[in-house]
């Protein structure tokens, strides 16, 4: 019995080391594959053989081959390289962002700015003429359309960007599912499927890579995969991710949502996290603040070119609003008149001055026109019924001797003199003239659509350099105006003026691009660091391996020597019988 127990001891010593020389040889062999993970041979005696007063033993056996991985590691790495990307990807917009914006380069909104309002600086003294004026003020708007039109490019390349990562996350989640089914079955002998699990450990860091995810191990060797506290992977089926798009008529909102019911998911981190911060804080953002400062400019220059005019006055002129039919008799602050509500500036209660001259007999005569936005009915209380309409303003300046309104086709109202008479306007307190459009500069309403008056571009005579302050004309009065506006502090940009309301979004800019390039260099040291402790661990070194290659080697030797002593002591054993 002797004998043939150390010839067993010698076979379980050579399988031993057949199966380390295997697992130290693959381990080599994928030294340089991403996503593997060292597995180590564990071996334990085998149950010893009690004889009398002693026990004797009988061999290795075999317990496992295992990955070597820490879990709580592993996580945090996961944790790791979603933040990375998340501020990766926000840093790479933010850059785009500031090279658009180019601030500093002398091709700017603010260089724009300073040369517009130069221009009627010039205009003051009647240096520009009047086409000059017109000019800048196009390459004005030319600018600002381009300057939105390009960050509405980075927005679509972002949109674009936010379809192909979360159809590679429902890729990745379906991936894992699989996986997981497949685990289970090959695990459910007590087995480890190692190379499984390898094949599911680089999925899950891929799709950290994309959205923050925890993990969460089960029994049977699956995991669920979770994107805050809502499951999208539970077992072998996949919830799948997909993107949804809401709009409410202006505004488009992109989700991320659960594929198989459109549950929201709160992505905060990954690519997808940083894409959409990136276009939610910064360039919608940046979009919203030049929309505001656009909108402002073209309402507080028509406010002060409508009550301008020059050495001859107006004989016609045709506002820039069209004005739905239905809406004519709407009171202008009313909610129910559609096409001023979507404006992003209002008339307010007060009133205009119409002045009508005739230059050959010198006559005058100056008309105040009362615009009731008071929102009070007749009797006091609360409502809009009795306020001013687009209908009651063209019919008190159709009252007027001499002058004619109406509305055209179109529905913009039209005014023009009676042969021999002029006209302007001043003093105008409810802003209704520039929110008509009646002898404005600009037409659009934000940076999408800002432009100069067609008219105005055809003849830039038209352009209102002067203006009538106490009955009497400032040849360079709206001039003067306009150049003090450059400095004036507005209500609407949070008291402060348009070049500072420009600057100070510049700055917050420049501000979050230079804390997303921090949060991404911290955090790929941090996630450099997370692998650096996970390759001690899970990494494999060659001279290790070769070490416990050598090792096995001479076991396999050892053993062999042990067989084939036994082997010759029960030869000669058999030969004495």
């Amino acid at each position: 019995m002797g004998l043939f127990t150390a010839m067993q001891i010698g076979r379980t010593a050579l399988v031993s080391s057949q199966v380390g020389i295997q697992v130290a040889g693959n381990n080599m062999a994928n030294a340089a594959t991403p996503g593997f993970t060292r597995q180590k041979l564990f071996l334990s005696p085998s149950r010893g053989q009690v004889m009398g007063s002693y026990s004797l033993g009988r061999g290795v056996g075999i317990d496992a081959v295992q990955r070597q991985i820490d879990d709580a590691l592993q996580a945090r790495l996961r944790a790791g390289i979603s933040d990375e990307a998340a501020s990766s990807t926000l840093s790479d917009i933010m850059n785009q962002l500031e090279s658009v914006l180019g601030e500093l380069s002398g091709n700017d909104l603010s260089s724009e700015f300073g040369t517009f309002f130069d221009t009627w600086s010039e205009a003051t003294n009647l240096i520009s003429s009047q086409s000059v004026v017109v000019q800048q003020a196009d390459q004005l708007a030319q600018f600002v359309r381009n300057l939105r039109s390009d960050m509405t490019s980075i927005r679509d390349q972002i949109e674009n960007q936010i379809d192909v990562r979360v159809q590679r996350a429902d890729t990745l989640l379906s991936e894992v599912a699989t996986l997981n089914g497949q685990i289970a079955s090959a695990e459910a002998g007590g087995a480890t499927a190692n190379e499984l699990r390898d094949r599911r450990g680089s999925a899950l860091d891929e799709l950290a890579s994309l959205m923050d995810i925890s993990v969460v191990e089960q029994e049977s060797g699956s995991v669920d995969v979770l994107v805050g506290s809502i499951p999208v992977v539970m077992g072998t089926e996949s919830r799948g991710v997909q993107v949804t798009r809401e709009s409410d008529g202006e505004t488009l909102t992109t989700l991320v949502t659960m594929g198989s019911d459109g549950t929201p998911l709160d992505v905060t981190s990954g690519s997808i996290g940083g894409l959409l911060e990136a276009r939610d804080s910064n360039i919608d953002a940046t979009v919203d603040r030049l929309d505001t400062l656009t909108s402002q400019l073209i309402f507080e220059i028509n406010k002060l070119h409508s009550t301008g005019t020059n050495l001859s006055g107006l004989t016609g002129v045709t506002g820039e609003l069209a004005i739905a039919s239905d809406d004519q008799d709407v009171a202008l602050n009313s909610a129910l008149n559609t096409t001023l509500s979507g404006l992003p500036f209002a008339p307010s209660n007060g009133g205009f001055f119409v002045d009508i001259r005739n230059p050959a007999s010198g006559a005058s005569e100056r008309v105040r026109i009362d615009v009731d936005l008071d929102g009070l009915k007749n009797d006091g209380t609360a409502g809009t019924d009795d306020d001013t309409t687009a209908q009651d303003i063209v019919d008190a300046l159709d009252a007027v001797d001499g002058l004619n309104a109406s509305f055209n086709a179109a529905g913009k109202i039209v005014l023009t003199a009676d042969t021999g008479f002029e006209f302007s306007f001043s003093d105008d307190s409810s802003g209704v003239l520039a929110t008509l459009g009646i002898n404005t500069l600009f037409t659009g309403k934000n940076a999408t659509d800002i432009a100069v008056r067609q008219s105005l571009l055809d003849d830039p005579s038209g352009m209102m350099i002067g203006r009538f302050e106490d009955g009497e004309l400032i040849e360079n009065g709206t001039a003067l105006w306009v150049s003090a506006l450059r400095d004036e502090a507005l209500d609407a940009l949070g008291g402060v003026s348009m070049a500072e309301h420009w600057s100070d979004s510049v700055q917050s800019v420049a501000s979050r691009a230079s804390i997303a390039k921090t949060n991404a260099d911290a955090g790929s040291i941090v996630r450099e660091s997370l692998e650096a402790q996970r390759a001690a661990i899970s990494g494999v070194s060659v001279d290790e391996e070769s070490i416990n290659l050598l090792n096995f080697q001479r076991q396999f030797q050892g053993a062999a020597k042990v067989i084939s002593t036994a082997d010759q002591l029960l030869q000669t054993l058999i030969a004495i019988i």
